[in-house]
């Protein structure tokens, strides 16, 4: 029964991560990919831009851009010179995908209209304003609550769902 629960819990887990990345700009997900790919590399591990741009299939200049943004943004060191690279600035589990994603996306404000609307509001609503809202707040929500060893911890445990934890957020 638990082995069950389980395994119910790592596909629900993966559908929400795979819905919510369907709600992102290409580069925020190329940033997801990106930041992955090095926690996987193990902590402290530096990759070069060309070889993250390769591994996940980015074009490199594009891929340059992204990383750049993360170091700003405090999710990447860099180190310049023959052994440098990117690597994580932080510990994967101290790391939210909400951290990731809003370096170029945003999440919570400035949500867009899903019928195009220019005013669109609590006080102002379009048809589909709650179900949006709600749908929106979840996926906020998720990227929230779920951070990059989270992400690891299901990809190398036969996606093996972990509950989520709130407060993640910084």
């Amino acid at each position: 029964m638990i082995i069950l629960s389980l395994k119910y819990m790592a596909v629900m887990f993966w559908q929400v991560l795979t819905e919510a990345m369907s709600m992102l700009s290409a580069t925020a997900e190329y940033a997801l990919r990106a930041v992955i790919q090095l926690a996987k590399q193990g902590a402290g591990a530096a990759m070069q831009a060309k070889e993250l741009a390769d591994a996940t299939e980015v074009p490199l200049s594009y891929m340059r851009k992204i990383l750049h943004e993360l170091v700003r943004g405090g999710v990447l060191d860099s180190t310049r010179g023959k052994h440098g690279g990117f690597r994580l600035a932080v510990n994967a589990e101290d790391l939210s995908l909400f951290d990731i994603v809003t370096r170029f996306d945003h999440l919570e404000q400035g949500r867009r209209c899903l019928l195009g609307r220019r005013e669109c509001s609590d006080r102002n609503p379009c048809p589909v304003h709650d179900r949006w809202k709600a749908a929106a707040e979840h996926v906020a929500a998720f990227f929230g609550e779920t951070n990059v060893g989270d992400v690891l911890g299901d990809a190398s445990r036969g996606r093996r769902a972990r509950s989520p934890r709130a407060g993640r957020r910084k």
